[in-house]
């Protein structure tokens, strides 16, 4: 059997012929098909992965839309929560301002919160016994919540040595070096303990006393006692220090009855050796209803007063 064939070829120079085997024959063709296989394949593939690259760019910008969208959503919601909390905080400061400043609009319109006491409600103020007066004191602020060195802005309308505008001053600020120990004006227990971006007051501490009663401690430099804790009377709770709005280290100290603003002053000076005087000059508290309400009360251990370990004078320049 013949197992070759000639390839006959015609040129110009005459005609040539080769022999070839069969078999060489059978490779190209097999070579040939594999070869249009693969290109079949390949454009096959490429066609596929031309599809899948338009599909993954389509869900690509399908997603990118999606995220433009919902972070502009995001963005909105945001602004509208930026302008309810905005809204909110000048509400509540409105309130505060209208809460704190009662006693302003009292003498602005000369309403007295509280009516004169009787004669025969002062003579029961002064019969009470060394024992209720010493209760009285370990429970309401009193006495000086630093050693006493002086006031440098007094309680009432002043202008703010940082901000420069008339306002009114709820509290005294007394003269305090830095780092000064501040010690609790009265049993209580912490209300809050930290920083107060919103007052001003910087590092703050406020404490809630018994029948309606707080005590503020501004512009703080270390806080020492925690939110939710107990203390009594003389305990340290602070050091003096310039955070906040502040010109130099001092304390800013605050007292209030129900949210009405107290001259602290008053409290400072309030010791057994004057204990009457303080009836007569803060008709903000009901004295007489409080002094009923506390005339079973008997606190064991009283500490004295931060005031009375300093000398009288140092009281009566101010």
């Amino acid at each position: 059997m013949d197992k070759h064939f000639t390839v006959t070829i015609h040129d110009d120079s005459g005609v040539r012929q080769f022999n070839l085997h069969k078999f060489v024959k059978k490779a190209f063709f097999y070579a040939l098909l594999f070869l249009i296989s693969v290109g079949i394949i390949a454009a096959g593939t490429i066609l596929y992965l031309n599809e899948s690259v338009d599909a993954l760019q389509e869900k690509k910008e399908s997603l990118e839309s999606g995220y433009k969208q919902l972070k502009a959503r995001n963005m909105i919601l945001e602004k509208s929560m930026r302008e309810t909390k905005s809204s909110l905080d000048i509400k509540k400061k409105e309130l505060e301002e209208l809460s704190d400043s009662l006693s302003e609009i009292e003498t602005l319109i000369g309403l007295k919160p509280i009516e004169e006491e009787s004669l025969q409600e002062r003579v029961s103020i002064a019969k009470l016994s060394s024992s209720h007066r010493a209760t009285l004191l370990q429970l309401i602020p009193s006495g000086s919540p630093i050693e006493y060195h002086g006031i440098t802005s007094k309680f009432g309308y002043r202008i703010h040595p940082t901000l420069g505008k008339r306002e009114f001053h709820r509290g005294i600020d007394l003269k305090a070096k830095m780092n000064t120990p501040v010690y609790a004006t009265a049993d209580g227990i912490v209300e809050w303990a930290g920083l107060h971006k919103r007052s001003g007051f910087g590092k703050l501490i406020i404490l809630e006393h018994v029948y309606g009663f707080k005590s503020y401690f501004g512009h703080l430099n270390k806080i020492v006692i925690k939110s939710g804790q107990f203390v009594k009377k003389g305990q340290l709770i602070a050091y003096t220090g310039n955070s906040g709005l502040s010109n130099g280290p001092h304390l800013h100290y605050e007292l209030r009855f129900i949210h009405r603003v107290l001259n602290p002053y008053y409290f400072i000076k309030w010791t057994q050796a004057n204990y009457n005087d303080i009836f007569q000059k803060e008709k903000k508290v009901p004295w007489q209803s409080l002094i009923t309400a506390t005339s079973r009360l008997q606190v064991q251990n009283q500490t004295p007063t931060q005031q009375s370990s300093h000398k009288e004078q140092s009281l009566k320049g101010k």
